[in-house]
């Protein structure tokens, strides 16, 4: 059995030429293909133009809808838990990663060699300004969060029941899925892919949502903030002890005759703003922790539907 997971969210455009893409995969695997469909409470028609369409598919199916957007990392996981293996693979609805890539996947997982595989991007066709933002974030990401990263970044990826396992275990909120991947470990390969042009809507990957999943992973696998508070308390502390001895220097040496107003108000704005820097990133960190201490699900399913 070979089961891939697809989050739908604003696809309902590209849905019939996913159905086709998929059709094409069910015969070129030598065995059983099942596809799980999560719908992250897409506010279009992907669900019931699903609904629709799946009774007929050659292959057989899973449709999940979600109560409400929980994003796409929730929508992998609810997916990963309904699907039964041995062999698992994540694909994106707007068909911008090749069908080849998951049969690669899976003719990869099925020599027992790699425990995970993951695609790496060596170009895209991608906007001009996409390209330069996504650029941007993985080299942020890289330099930030895992360093053994690779360069174009990972979408998509392929696992084994050992791996699907043990990434089902960690029930992490606020956490990135790529960070997770590389955090497991396990024998993993690349494999290089281009990235295809999107001809289907829009795409949902917002500069927000870029930010939000940077600050999540930086949270999550990397202790660089503290590392930066106390650099920052660090060179706060130093800059009081210059400034002291300047003062002390002129106060002594009559240069500062009425005490002044502005290197008091000046003092009470630098520290002031550092202990609110400080206060944010501890914030940031306490907040995750209460968040986990919840124990809420990743997502809640609304709905599913098993077509055979």
């Amino acid at each position: 059995m070979y089961s891939i997971v697809i989050p739908v969210y604003k696809n309902e455009a590209s849905i019939p030429d996913l159905l086709l893409a998929l059709h094409g995969i069910s015969k070129r695997v030598d065995s059983t293909l099942e596809v799980i469909f999560v719908v992250d409470g897409s506010p279009d028609e992907s669900f019931q133009l699903l609904a629709t369409e799946l009774p007929a598919a050659p292959f057989k199916a899973k449709l999940i809808a979600l109560s409400r957007n929980f994003g796409s990392f929730s929508a992998v996981r609810v997916g990963l838990q309904k699907a039964t293996g041995p062999y698992f693979a994540v694909m994106a609805a707007d068909l911008q990663e090749p069908t080849d890539l998951i049969l690669a996947f899976f003719d990869e997982l099925a020599k027992r060699e790699a425990d995970v595989v993951v695609g790496t991007r060596l170009s895209r066709e991608d906007p001009f300004l996409s390209r330069i933002g996504s650029k941007l974030f993985w080299f942020l990401y890289r330099k930030l969060v895992q360093p053994e990263l690779p360069r174009g970044g990972i979408d998509v990826f392929g696992c084994n029941a050992a791996f699907h396992r043990e990434l089902l275990k960690l029930e992490e909120s606020h956490s990135s899925l790529v960070g997770l991947v590389l955090w497991l470990g396990f024998r993993r390969k690349t494999i290089p892919y281009k990235r295809m042009r999107r001809r289907h809507g829009k795409s949902a990957w917002t500069f927000t949502k870029r930010l939000r999943y940077l600050a999540d992973s930086s949270f999550s696998f990397s202790d660089l903030p503290i590392k930066i508070l106390l650099l920052i308390g660090s060179i706060g502390f130093v800059i009081s002890v210059i400034f002291s001895i300047i003062l002390l220097w002129f106060r002594f040496t009559g240069g500062i005759q009425v005490p002044g107003y502005s290197p008091t108000v000046l003092t009470i704005i630098f520290f002031g703003s550092i202990n609110l820097i400080c206060l944010g990133i501890v914030g940031a960190y306490v907040w995750r922790v209460y968040e986990n201490t919840k124990k809420r699900p990743g997502a809640v399913v609304l709905r599913e539907i098993e077509f055979n």
